[in-house]
């Protein structure tokens, strides 16, 4: 497993990555694998949002040469590239597939220049369409977007998939379907080729609409042919077998492994670095390691196992002589729990608790419990989460209620707390008497109340629940068998660096797909930990592992370091040893921006200029690691910035150069910036945008010159009929190593 892409794209090196590309191009194809469901181009600039781990960042430069790199490698190598997800994927609030009502210009300039290039410049054979509404129509159903956009403006031949489900989703998630065969029928009218779901079974619909004459034969052979033609052009016809022996020696191989380090150290990011505290000396005679992170090896979502994997506690280890002292602490975990799901072998039918396991549960069509149930069954437990569908048929998704009547056996280490967690509008009997009363709609929550209870005894109980609105979680809590251990975990991981001469404290977000954080800060105990070791008095470096962003106020001032490691893969850890202890030199850029708070979101660097400013009341409007960020163990200076020519016609090309020196004592890569502000055009322009980049390897004292063009396509602008035009013009060139961090700083004339 290589790095993530979001620590691919924070290599900010077109080379590296490009390799990393061929040898997963590599090992898919010797698996007879023919088409992947990657990559994940969609812009990442709200990073509360889950998938962020799996995109390129926030600009759609990169995120455009990221994924075209990645189409071209797979494509190169006789597989099917399919970029994702047209269009956005994520909304308001950093949520999955929210509904995208962005004007034509915003797509066209941020969100689709990705897709343009990895399908009309690196020729990908196949696009994702995203489970989200665009302008009121679901993407899968979107004419404007699939037939228009894609196939005629476009000119795309390959054919277009729909996300897993995503196709029937019309009819229960945007509510703009009758039914599937019906939603069939308009996806594929739309422009949709190929219908994506889970399993076999779920064919029936689709093939329904098919055979009901609801879609147009002329439409079925369209789609039919778009698939056919690229399985003629993959020659899965004439050779469909693969070398067995040529895949066991690629997949995993010792040159891949090599790669994936590599790859890693060069994503590995340092935010912070105060007094040197980096890289730690390779003669230190105890280090702590703190964190369950530094054992786990995670890997990021969508991804396996791993053939080799090298946690960071390995690598440290593996980094220093034998007779220094590595010792470990787990800390409090990233997540501590107070309650956990009744499970249902202690809830019983019978108020006696000698019947089957779990409760009786009786579903009403209305929200009152009126009348007669709709249906009756054993529930096993009481944990639901009704987002898309109602508890069951017969029942309206969005007004129901329920019953679950029987008995609830405490079990050898009884509970304390019993109760409930989830939307309101609930009440809980415990042996008749009414314990939580809840009967009203507003929010979502927790209630307790406590119980004196023996070693298996049996009591009645009845939950009871209404839902008028839909989307619903519920679920049975209570407090036996968990016990809290995060206060003497953080206490022992304290004592331990205490008696250290160095601690790295690793800590971890959970994130993933439907897996959305309202909080950027990291979960549990963690701060807390960081917090209380860096107060010890030992040198203290936060390795922080995650695909996103996250806030640091409450204990950033206190580490010595701090070093974002991403989701590294396999090799992680030793990559990450290797900077630690400075055998690499980072050099990662963030490629997405880091804010100070939850508050400032979203925010990205490359903005439309403000009616007011940036600022809030209680907050700046700056944030705390901008685009483009990185610290090294060197320094750089910049100079002689060339711009030719100063002045030019609209259809031509200026070559940008400047100097980059290496002014400290290590070797070391820097990531020169070219950025470029539109000074006064027709309508609103970004306050800067990134138009290129080089990674530059430099010797101690060591100087190079670092070129970039700008052509039409870098200065060009959307006017106000919705057109591409080079107006005339200033155009601002800057070059820095960040997008704060300007050093040299230009004007080119467009005539």
């Amino acid at each position: 497993m290589f790095p993530a892409a979001i620590a691919l794209a924070a290599t900010w090196d077109r080379e590296t990555a490009g390799r990393v590309f061929d040898a997963i191009a590599r090992e898919t194809r010797t698996r007879g694998i023919r088409q992947v469901l990657s990559p994940v181009i969609n812009i990442a600039d709200d990073v509360r949002w889950g998938r962020v781990e799996e995109t390129y960042g926030e600009d759609p430069y990169l995120s455009s040469v990221m994924g075209r790199a990645f189409v071209e490698a797979v494509e190169r190598a006789g597989i099917v590239a399919t970029p994702k997800h047209l269009v956005a994927n994520v909304g308001e609030g950093g949520r999955d597939s929210y509904p995208i009502d962005w004007s034509e210009r915003a797509l066209l300039e941020r969100y689709l220049p990705p897709f343009d290039a990895a399908i009309r410049g690196a020729h990908a054979r196949s696009v994702m369409t995203a489970y989200n509404s665009v302008d009121g129509l679901p993407a899968t159903q979107n004419p404007r977007l699939l037939n228009g956009l894609l196939k005629q403006d476009w000119r795309f031949g390959g054919f277009v998939i729909s996300d897993a489900s995503a196709t029937g989703g019309a009819t229960v998630l945007h509510m703009t379907e009758p039914n599937t065969p019906v939603a069939a029928q308009h996806a594929w009218e739309a422009g949709l080729d190929v219908v994506f779901q889970s399993s076999y079974g779920q064919q029936r619909p689709y093939l329904d609409a098919v055979q009901r004459g609801l879609v147009s034969p002329a439409i079925v052979d369209a789609a039919v042919a778009r698939v056919l033609r690229a399985k003629f052009e993959l020659g899965l016809f004439e050779h469909p077998y693969v070398d067995a022996d040529e895949a066991a020696r690629s997949n995993g191989s010792a040159g891949h492994l090599a790669l994936a380090r590599e790859a890693a150290a060069k994503s590995i990011v340092l935010l912070k670095n105060d007094r040197a505290t980096l890289p730690l000396a390779k003669t230190v005679a105890s280090i702590a390691v703190i964190g369950e992170d530094a054992t786990e090896a995670r890997l990021g979502g969508y991804s396996s196992t791993g053939a080799s994997k090298v946690s960071i506690l390995d690598g440290i280890r593996q980094k220093l002589a034998a007779g220094a002292r590595v010792e470990f602490a787990p800390g409090p975990g990233r997540m501590t729990r107070d309650v956990v799901t009744v499970p249902g072998e202690f809830l019983r039918m019978t108020p006696k608790g000698d019947a089957h396991a779990g409760l009786n549960g009786e579903y009403f069509d209305n929200n009152r419990l009126d009348g007669a149930p709709r249906f009756t069954r054993i529930d096993p437990r009481v944990d639901f989460r009704w987002t898309l569908n109602s508890p069951g048929r017969g029942i309206p998704f969005d007004w129901y209620s329920a019953r679950w009547i029987g008995s609830i056996v405490a079990p050898p280490q009884p509970p304390r707390r019993i109760g409930v967690e989830g939307n309101d509008g609930y009440r809980l009997y415990l042996d008749d008497a009414l314990v939580i009363d809840n009967w009203k709609k507003q929010s979502y929550g927790r209630r307790l109340t406590d119980v004196q209870w023996a070693p298996g005894s049996a009591h009645a109980i009845r939950l009871e629940y209404f839902e008028s609105t839909g989307n619903a979680r519920l679920r049975l809590i209570w407090d036996a068998g968990v016990a809290d251990e995060s206060a003497a975990r953080i206490d022992a991981a304290v004592a331990l660096a205490r008696r250290s001469g160095a601690a790295v404290v690793v800590a971890g977000v959970e994130e993933g797909e439907f897996r959305d954080r309202a909080s950027l800060a990291l979960p549990g105990r963690q701060d807390e930990l960081i917090r209380r070791v860096a107060a010890a008095g030992t040198p203290t470096v936060v390795v922080l592992i995650g695909g996103s962003a996250i806030t640091m106020s409450p204990w950033i001032d206190g580490a010595g370091a701090v070093v974002d490691a991403w989701y590294p893969g396999e090799q992680g850890g030793a990559a990450i040893a290797d900077v630690l202890f400075g055998d690499a030199n980072p050099a990662g850029r963030l490629p997405i921006t880091f804010p100070v708070s939850e508050g400032q979101l979203p925010l990205s660097y490359n903005h439309k200029p403000t009616g007011r400013g940036d600022d809030y009341v209680d907050l700046t409007g700056m944030p705390a690691f901008p685009f483009g960020f990185g610290l090294s163990y060197t320094t750089f200076e910049y100079s002689n910035l060339a711009i030719d020519p100063v002045s030019m016609d609209a259809s031509a090309t200026a070559a940008i150069r400047c100097t980059v020196k290496n002014t400290g004592t290590r070797a070391g890569d820097e990531v020169v910036q070219l950025y470029v502000r539109d000074v006064l055009a027709s309508v609103a322009r970004p306050v800067m945008e990134l138009k290129g980049f080089a990674r530059v390897p430099l010797a101690p004292g060591e100087s190079k010159d670092v070129r970039f063009t700008l052509g039409p396509d870098d200065l060009r602008l959307l006017d106000r009929n919705l057109k591409w035009i080079v107006e005339p013009g200033v155009f601002r060139v800057m070059i820095g190593s960040s997008s704060k961090d300007i050093r040299l700083r230009g004007e080119l004339t467009v005539r």
